[in-house]
């Protein structure tokens, strides 16, 4: 490759408190719209803002999350634009005296950990909704003010991706801290987790950056490593054919997959920061943010590679437990109540992470408790069950929330161990299929798998597979 790419990103993140950032409005997602306002988040003349320690303390834990350090005297900003949906022509954000800085996300990245440095965390408020009609002729656009004054938390990287599979796992591992600390929900089909992205292009062993491109409406991270890699096409392009890249901030168009000039630097917007006046600084005591320190989790990759040396799991199975918090903790639960790691990571991982997704519940909401799950793999070691009766049982367990142990008697589903009644089947099955009696003792090994699946169909699926060898190669030696 001649270019070596250079990406950084913006992370706007509205925060899971129930009211807004300024005043008691709630913050529900899928209100009818302007139900969720008052003269406060409307921006009416006289009105003053009070800040929500809710949201100043989620902030604080994400900063924390994020190894940044934390100005214990903080501001906040008066943010001057115009747009429609901003009620006041004006946001209040940060820009001087952040709440943190310095900080640092750690990503897997060609077999090893690399280090996205954040340059800063930012408290501020989210703007309202433009609402455009679906016919291409109206001339007119509606304003939703629901969401103005939710709080939301920007995250500000330095540019230090340099491939879009970095790019890929900083944004999934972003995600699951601020998933893991319960400060937002992330739930990109709602707005509530956004990026922008940064991207440059320099010859390979250029130490000065190329000309920076912004983009803007990218509404998943599919979108992102889309717009990115159109972007990587399109400036390789103008390089290769002797010209210059553009500064420029570019909308991503997800129809047309390309992206398109929103404005270039000499239109970039003046914004007028300055202190904003109706609020008083922020002092944090370094009391309250050793208590909030306390109550961080262990985050994603540090509780992966935990699971890998304590529990032997593969990587990449450690990888699918801890994508999300509350699935790790319930395979956590699983190995405290039962010591058999891989049995358990190959149930949740399988037919609990399946049913999730068919019935598309969070984990917290599945009828199949930590206690349940531990009964039926008890009961499949012990040879209480088959495995295939097992699954079964399983599946009934997530529809009805009953023991595998009720299920397994009200069914008549036990495994049949009892040797005399395996060896009747196993005569039975002898006695209906000599041919295949014959071929094993010509040397034909298929034969057994046939004979074994004969006996587990006459017992309709109950009879212990391992013991149905057993008497089965003894028999055919004495056949």
């Amino acid at each position: 490759m001649k270019y070596e790419v250079v990406i950084g990103l913006e992370t706007h993140t509205e925060l899971a408190t129930a009211s807004k950032l300024w005043c008691s409005c709630p913050t529900v997602f899928g209100a009818p719209p302007n139900t969720q306002v008052c003269p406060v988040c409307l921006g009416m003349p006289g009105v003053l803002p009070v800040l929500n320690k809710k949201a100043l303390e989620y902030s604080l834990k994400a900063s924390l999350a994020l190894n940044c350090r934390i100005n214990l005297f903080s501001t906040f900003d008066r943010k001057n634009y115009y747009y429609p949906d901003l009620p006041k022509n004006y946001q209040i954000s940060q820009n001087h005296l952040n709440l943190g800085v310095g900080g640092y996300v750690e990503i897997r990245s060609n077999g090893g950990v690399k280090k996205i440095n954040i340059n800063n965390v930012h408290l501020e408020e989210e703007a309202g909704k433009l609402v455009h009609p679906e016919d291409a002729s109206a001339d007119y656009s509606l304003v939703d003010f629901n969401r103005a004054g939710v709080p939301l938390l920007e995250i500000v990287t330095e540019p230090d991706m340099r491939s879009l599979e970095e790019v890929e796992q900083f944004m999934q591992t972003l995600r699951n801290i601020l998933l893991y600390n319960e400060v937002s929900d992330c739930k990109m089909q709602e707005g509530s987790l956004r990026f922008e992205a940064s991207i440059s292009l320099r010859p390979v062993g250029q130490k000065k950056l190329g000309s920076r491109v912004e983009m803007k409406n990218l509404n998943s991270m599919k979108a992102v490593l889309k717009a990115l890699e159109y972007e990587i096409n399109r400036q390789t392009g103008v390089l290769d054919s002797g010209g210059k890249v553009d500064m420029e901030t570019r909308l991503w168009d997800e129809v047309r997959e390309r992206t398109e000039r929103m404005r270039t630097k000499e239109e970039a917007h003046d914004y007028r920061y300055f202190p904003e006046p109706d609020l008083v600084p922020m002092v944090i005591e370094e009391r309250w943010l050793g208590e909030l320190r306390s109550m961080l989790p262990e985050l994603p990759l540090t509780r992966r590679n935990r699971f890998v040396e304590v529990y032997s799991l593969s990587d990449y199975d450690a990888g699918v437990l801890t994508e999300d918090k509350a699935v790790a903790d319930y395979f956590e639960r699983c190995v405290e109540l039962h010591a058999a790691p891989k049995s358990l990571c190959n149930w949740i991982t399988n037919d609990v992470l399946r049913e999730l997704k068919e019935r598309r519940l969070g984990i917290r909401d599945f009828k199949v408790r930590p206690e349940a799950l531990v009964g039926l793999v008890v009961m499949v070691e012990k040879g209480t069950v088959s495995m295939p009766t097992a699954r079964e049982v399983f599946a009934d367990m997530a529809s009805s929330g009953s023991d595998a142990a009720k299920i397994v008697e009200e069914k008549g589903l036990l495994q049949i161990s009892d040797r005399e009644e395996l060896e009747r089947l196993v005569l039975k099955v002898l006695d209906d299929n000599p041919s295949a009696v014959s071929d094993y003792q010509k040397g034909k090994k298929t034969a057994l798998g046939f004979l074994v699946g004969q006996v587990m169909r006459q017992s309709t699926g109950k009879a212990n597979p391992k013991m149905v060898n057993e008497v089965l190669i003894q028999k055919l030696k004495t056949n």
